[in-house]
């Protein structure tokens, strides 16, 4: 089963959707501020942040090929491609809603938790880069991985969609569309490491952050609910 659906223009889009979530930025901007604590120089802040970010990317790029290669391999593509679809139209309406009351009722949200556990991280962080240096940076790895997974329920609907849309095509053709989607979808970080390395502080970035949110979650929940209801179109 074929449904032609995928084309370079709704990658790219869904990847730039997603790459704005106030989630994402939200975390980062958290673990930088932590970060300028814990580290002794700029230079080294730096290096945890661009080995977070490289973590970010390989773990959401893996996650993609394992369930990419789950659809293809257990012959459920196509319902996992309606399962895709349905879960952008229900994610778009959350996000759409959350413009007009933000915060009220459910919202697509990390794990319960999740907030507790990654400054436990980070202290965990602070406490080897006094003692262990090098472990120190490991920790940044870690926190990339752990971030993705809890961040899923909050950031997850655009790649799901575009993995369902690519499990309908030829596998080899999913794999560099992939690899093009998590790098645009870790591009803001680098900007936002940017700015804190220019001097920037978290606070200004955080009140930024809290005042877009609801426009963010807007533009969000318009591309999802328009793309699964795309999808839906297609094989109809």
């Amino acid at each position: 089963m074929v449904i032609e659906t995928v084309t370079l223009e709704v990658v790219i889009g869904a990847a730039l959707v997603d790459s704005i979530n106030p989630c994402v930025f939200g975390v980062l901007i958290f673990l930088l501020a932590y970060m300028t604590k814990v580290f002794k120089s700029k230079r080294r802040m730096l290096l945890a942040a661009m080995i977070y970010i490289t973590a970010v990317y390989m773990t959401y790029f893996l996650l993609g090929i394992g369930i990419l290669t789950l659809a293809y391999t257990a012959g459920i593509a196509k319902t996992f491609y309606k399962i895709a679809a349905a879960i952008a139209i229900l994610a778009g309406i959350f996000e759409i809603k959350d413009y007009f009351w933000y915060g009220r009722g459910f919202s697509l949200q990390m794990i319960p938790g999740a907030g507790k556990k990654i400054s436990n991280f980070s202290t965990r962080m602070m406490k080897l880069e006094k003692n262990h240096p090098h472990l120190s940076l490991l920790i940044a790895a870690a926190l990339g991985f752990f971030v993705v997974l809890v961040e899923l329920p909050c950031t997850g609907a655009p790649y799901l969609a575009i993995l369902g849309m690519l499990s309908t095509g030829a596998y080899a053709t999913g794999i560099p569309l992939l690899l093009l989607y998590n790098l645009i979808f870790i591009l803001p970080l680098f900007v936002i490491v940017g700015m804190m390395y220019a001097g920037q502080t978290s606070k200004r970035l955080e009140h930024w952050r809290k005042e877009e949110r609801g426009l963010m979650r807007l533009i969000i929940g318009l591309f999802l609910f328009s793309l699964g209801a795309y999808m839906i179109w297609a094989i109809v």
